[in-house]
């Protein structure tokens, strides 16, 4: 049964071959040299065989003409030659480019069709071909670019470089995102080849720098319309050496660059070093020492009082552990009489001042930390959330005024401390070395002392008066940060303005004692200063006494034995006795606020320990 179709299946196959046979006998590949005989006035032999079309037929491209008589009698209708049928990706991109917005098709560059050779990679034939309706005598070709391109260096920027081959996008309104964008990424794509760069002798740290400044982290959080780029200063087409008097940053015309962005700039304000390299000590021995300087303070400052956080924690939870044993052991007697009872550390106006503290520093943590750490990804993610580096800069500016409010708050009160109040003893120098004062003196150097002992087992835990050394630290701190911090921060607030009267290398020692000291800040208030205040064992997990002033009489007489003596010679203990209890509904609000402070804090710090340890910086 099957045998019969079985058999038919060669005879098929026959058939098959010898109609496809038939088609392609009447659609072969024109000769060449036929259609030379009628077209050699416009098509050279030679050229047409030498070219990268030359191993194809006339009809791959004119696809129509299938017969010479016919052709020749004008019954065949000659169409446009459609590249895409070989070409179909440089196709593709042309489709999206501005060439073909503007009817610029494949043979307005490729108008040398039958004589075209493979470019090989040299970019001068790229560099002609766009001058054919670009004009690039004035300002390209007179460029380092354009010199080094057309001297046959292939590393040198071309048009295509930067602009693509056949996907040349328009670059639309100069101000959108995807203009900004443009203005540096392509640059980017040469000048962050550092083999590239030192192949040719060029300054390689330039992305680098770029990088580390404001306007280059800006850049990097995906904010590009925000800030200067690199075709802002050295231009797209013109760049020039330094040296060029035609440069655009050259020293004569420094001036009018920067007040394209920098309105009113001076030439003490140019005079900043926009790819100074703090590591650099021969050709920036400012910014060199003064890196080193806020290095050694951080790196100091953290190992001394890291070191007191470790001895104090361990020590803390012997300390307390000791504490429930003779609980147990039945070791401790008796309990303070009135154990709980409230007194008064702090008054409403301390409480508000302190609650302006946390809410600014978290406002300039959260917005400052995303720009210092501005390659992570989570500093992306927060920029984002505030909907850019504008709104950022915003809010940080704005959480800079609640600063300055509190520190402006902290000097009436230390006026009113120092001068104004009748309630404490002595003149101006007794207050501000006595116990009630947040100056240091003597004292504080036995508190330290004891301390330590206390740390390494060699003596009992010291009972402090009003302030502790720590306190004391903490205080003055705020007027070291304002100097550093609010100084360097109003100077890059108002760059313009200190332009006028301070070098623009200010700035950049500015960006670095600006950017060190909120990082010592940051660092310090996270670690150290939370754990003074709510991570030691004897206040885990939160000291509250900050949030509603008040404290029992056992911590007082534990913590603060001697302020508590004290005033028990002075006979004013009573004075201190809090009218009334804290509220249920305060307490729930504030302790919920300071909760959310205290682990928005330490969010905080994970992410500037996942930048260290991820290797960013």
């Amino acid at each position: 049964m099957l045998s019969s179709p079985l058999r038919m299946i060669p005879i098929v196959l026959l058939l098959l071959f010898l109609a496809a046979t038939a088609f392609a006998d009447a659609h072969l590949a024109l000769d060449s040299a036929s259609c030379l005989q009628c077209h050699d006035d416009t098509v050279s032999v030679e050229e047409m065989a030498s070219s990268v079309h030359g191993q194809n037929s006339c009809n791959s491209c004119h696809v129509e003409v299938t017969d010479l008589d016919e052709h020749m009698a004008g019954e065949i209708e000659i169409q446009q030659v459609k590249c895409v049928r070989c070409h179909k990706k440089e196709a593709a991109e042309h489709y999206a480019s501005i060439h073909m917005l503007n009817d610029v098709g494949c043979a307005d560059c490729h108008s040398q069709i039958h004589s075209a050779t493979y470019w090989q990679n040299d970019k001068r034939k790229v560099v002609e071909t766009c001058a054919q309706c670009h004009d690039v005598e004035e300002n390209y070709l007179n460029s380092v670019h354009g010199r080094a391109v057309m001297s046959g260096n292939g590393d040198s920027a071309a048009c295509n470089d930067c602009h693509n081959l056949h996907e040349i996008k328009a670059l639309g309104d100069p101000n959108s995102f995807e203009n900004r964008d443009f203005h540096t990424k392509v640059c980017l794509t040469c000048h962050a080849n550092e083999e590239m760069m030192a192949r040719n002798s060029v300054f390689n740290v330039a992305v680098g720098t770029y990088m580390e400044s404001y306007h280059g982290k800006n850049y990097h959080l995906g904010f590009p319309e925000k800030v200067a780029g690199c075709a802002d200063c050295h231009s797209s087409h013109s760049v020039l050496p330094k040296s060029d008097p035609n440069s655009s940053v050259n020293d004569s015309n420094l001036v009018a660059t920067c007040s394209q962005c920098h309105e009113g700039a001076t030439s003490l304000f140019t005079r900043y070093y926009s790819h100074g390299e703090h590591s650099d000590r021969d050709n920036y021995p400012i910014l060199y020492w003064t890196f080193l300087g806020m290095t050694s303070l951080l790196v100091g400052t953290f190992a001394v009082f890291w070191i007191h956080t470790l001895l104090w924690m361990f020590r803390g939870f012997v300390e307390n552990r000791e504490r429930v044993r003779a609980l147990h052991d039945g070791g401790i007697a008796h309990a303070i009489p009135e154990g709980n009872k409230q007194y008064l550390r702090f008054k409403p106006r301390h409480v508000v001042l302190h609650l302006t503290v946390i809410i600014s520093f978290l406002g300039l943590s959260l917005t400052g930390l995303p720009l210092k750490f501005a390659d992570e990804q989570w500093a992306k993610i927060l920029m984002s959330f505030y909907g850019g580096t504008y709104n950022a800069g915003l809010i940080h500016r704005a959480c800079a005024i609640l600063t300055f409010y509190y520190f402006f708050g902290a000097l009436v009160l230390s006026i009113d401390f120092l001068f104004l109040r009748k309630d404490i003893k002595g003149n101006f120098l007794q207050r501000l070395f006595g116990p009630d004062s947040l100056c240091p003196n003597f004292r504080d150097l036995r508190d330290i002392t004891g301390m330590i002992k206390w740390f390494l087992f060699k003596g009992p835990k010291p009972t402090f008066e009003r302030w502790t050394y720590w306190e004391k630290f903490d205080f003055l701190a705020v007027f070291w940060g304002m100097f550093a911090i609010g100084g360097s921060g109003l100077m890059l607030w108002f760059p313009e303005f200190f332009g006028y009267f301070l070098p623009g290398w200010t700035f950049n020692v500015a960006t670095i004692v600006h950017s060190d000291e909120a990082l010592l800040a940051t660092g310090f208030i996270f670690t150290v200063h939370f754990f003074n205040t709510h991570g030691r064992p004897e206040k885990f997990p939160m000291d509250f006494v900050i949030f509603n002033g008040q404290i029992s009489k056992e911590e007082f007489i534990e913590e603060r034995g001697d302020q508590w003596r004290r005033y028990e010679e002075e006979g004013i203990t009573e004075k201190f006795v809090a009218p009334r209890v804290s509220g249920v509904l305060y307490d729930f609000v504030f302790k919920g606020f300071g909760f959310l402070a205290f682990f928005t804090g330490i969010a905080c710090l994970i992410m500037m320990l996942f930048a260290f340890f991820s290797g960013s910086h």
